[in-house]
């Protein structure tokens, strides 16, 4: 399967980039499904970069970052986690939704974040492990809007100084995205999918609904284009079933909104 090639609108590769020369860890903040993780990915990979992700929610413990004991054939040995292996290794360490971690694990992440790039590894021998030269984080989160998301404390935004903000592109941008995974000419029944999801964006961003589509949903509306589904049918499935999770009102509510762009 041909790899579909990232599109840099904003220039955030080379804003990340002058970041990983200069040793400036950095932090991309915006909503789900614009392309964050994608961003990492592409960067890693245009610069040859090895890399180690963790994705955080409530359940990430401190074993996940430092490591856990365990016992073979009656011997003791110590499996590293990833946060020991990527300093160890001078990987680039992708920390995804990073406001998701409960406390105690952001007050460990937070002694090899500082200056120093080190951290005591009082689960096993209790050494000192410090960095490579060129160890490097990014970590990414999710506004406040998105459940299980906390307010990041000072001190560990203070860690990332170089701060992205990623959007929902324009919407010529997101056409072209979204026409790199589609084979069948479909302008004009995307862009207006574009619309709606827009539509659908800023009324979740005031509150009048309770979800915002992202990309991989206009996406995936212009996915079963190709597969010759009507657009009013690809709308109703990849749009507006979802909102049937906070009762027929808010569904009806962007049942109509549909109708009105794709007709009845």
């Amino acid at each position: 399967m041909e790899e579909i090639q990232y599109l840099d609108w904003n220039n955030s590769s080379d804003i990340i980039k002058k970041a990983y020369e200069a040793g400036l860890f950095v932090l991309i903040i915006g909503p789900k499904g614009t392309g964050k993780t994608s961003l990492v990915r592409n960067f890693t990979k245009n610069n040859n970069i090895n890399s180690e992700s963790i994705n955080f929610s409530l359940r990430t413990r401190e074993s996940h970052l430092i490591g856990t004991k365990t016992l073979t054939d009656g011997t003791v040995s110590f499996d590293e986690g990833l946060l020991i292996k990527s300093m160890k290794n001078g990987d680039l360490l992708y920390l995804d939704e990073v406001n998701a971690a409960e406390a105690d694990v952001l007050l460990r992440l937070d002694e090899a974040l500082d200056d120093r790039r080190q951290i005591v590894l009082k689960e096993a021998t209790g050494e000192v492990v410090k960095a490579k030269e060129n160890w490097f984080v990014i970590a990414t989160i999710n506004p406040l809007t998105h459940s299980g998301t906390k307010e990041l404390p000072p001190q560990i935004l203070s860690r990332f100084p170089v701060r992205i903000r990623l959007e929902y592109p324009p919407e010529e941008v997101e056409l072209d995205i979204v026409k790199k995974h589609v084979s069948g000419n479909h302008d004009s029944e995307i862009i207006q999918a574009i619309k709606l999801a827009n539509t659908l964006r800023q009324a979740a961003a005031v509150e009048e609904l309770f979800y915002s589509p992202s990309l991989r949903e206009t996406i995936a509306f212009a996915k079963l284009l190709d597969k010759q589904m009507s657009p009013k049918e690809a709308a109703n499935i990849v749009f507006g079933n979802v909102y049937t999770q906070w009762g027929n009102i808010e569904y009806q509510k962007v049942s109509d909104i549909i109708t009105s762009m794709f007709g009845s």
